[in-house]
């Protein structure tokens, strides 16, 4: 069951977030998941986060530290 931060397809999330231009950024990362800041595009500004430990979200940041 997915929490009020961890949207039931959190891949599509930080997709649709990114397809909107804005940014994201990871804030943490360890054996229970990863933890995003969702962030505005025109700055660095945090609006939301994703916090999740699905497998398939892990995948897709492959690593990665932020959207940019």
């Amino acid at each position: 069951m997915a929490t009020p931060n961890e949207p039931a397809d959190p891949v599509g999330a930080l997709r649709r977030w990114e397809s909107f231009g804005a940014k994201w950024r990871v804030l943490g990362s360890d054996v229970d998941g990863l933890t995003i800041s969702l962030c505005r595009c025109d700055s660095d500004e945090e609006v939301d986060r994703i916090v999740s430990s699905d497998d398939r979200l892990i995948a897709y940041i492959a690593g990665r530290a932020a959207s940019d």
